[in-house]
């Protein structure tokens, strides 16, 4: 029964990582997935993993979209340094 108590516990954090969006514990997750007997169990955590996945390719999309808006931002600030710093080499 201990190692059906360790199959519960893993499910338990992986549903846990899931609600918190944590992409670390998920990966430390899916590193020591446990042997399952029960079919109940198996078919949670195909689920759990299939949300999983949809969850990581949500972030790696938000990520990639902050990333794009952070670099338009630099190019901004770069481009209002750069005139306002002309501006003032012109007028001295």
């Amino acid at each position: 029964m201990l190692h059906g108590k360790k199959q519960r516990m893993w499910i338990n954090k992986f549903k846990a990582a899931l609600i918190q969006k944590d992409a670390d514990s998920i990966n430390a997750l899916l590193d020591e997935v446990p042997s399952f007997s029960s079919k109940e169990d198996i078919e949670q955590a195909m689920y759990l993993m299939r949300e999983a996945a949809t969850l990581l390719y949500t972030l790696q999309d938000e990520i990639t979209l902050s990333k794009k808006q952070i670099k338009q931002n630099i190019n901004f600030l770069g481009s209002t340094l750069a005139d306002s710093v002309s501006r003032f080499n012109i007028k001295s």
